[in-house]
């Protein structure tokens, strides 16, 4: 009876042991799409230059709860002159267990936006394809090397905060 307790314990045991991850709902926060020359920007030659722009924020909702945000802006320019502005903000609400900060740093700064990322690139091409606009396919982004330089920025900055040390 005793080794029966034993192997009882032992998920319960392993389940705390392993980092605990998963997904609780994925969701559009906000949508804003805007046409500001229109009907004038459909008779020029479509060659736009498009700036993508991507922010990450997150909050913590309960114990090992958070919400994640990932900030999408798509804007194509003719010339000085906007052919539309695309804004997606693609939300999720994640669980995230007992592990290291810097693990759950890189998780909720770089594994939960990649979770985010072809949900928003969806909807940015349909809401594109609705103002009648070609197709727009949106690269995959590589969250890790952001994630990767907004630490090393970090580090540099804190360096470059510390007063200077006297030789003596």
């Amino acid at each position: 009876m005793a080794d029966e307790q034993n192997i009882n314990e032992a998920p319960a045991q392993n389940a705390v042991a392993n980092p605990q991850f998963s997904i609780q709902r994925i969701y559009t926060k906000d949508i804003s799409f805007e046409t500001p020359n229109s009907p004038e920007i459909f008779k020029k030659e479509w060659k736009p230059e498009v700036q993508l722009d991507l922010d990450t924020r997150s909050n913590k909702i309960d114990e090992d709860l958070y919400e994640v945000v990932l900030a999408v802006t798509v804007t194509a320019k003719i010339g000085e002159e906007t052919a539309f502005l695309c804004e997606v903000q693609q939300a999720g609400i994640f669980t995230i267990g007992e592990m290291p900060e810097a693990n759950k740093a890189h998780m909720m700064g770089s594994f939960c936006p990649n979770t985010l990322f072809p949900y928003a690139r969806e909807t940015i091409s349909n809401l594109v394809n609705r103002g009648t606009f070609p197709a727009l396919n949106l690269a995959p982004v590589n969250f890790d090397a952001i994630f990767a330089a907004y630490l090393q920025k970090r580090a540099q900055q804190a360096q470059e905060g510390q007063p200077a040390k006297l030789d003596a």
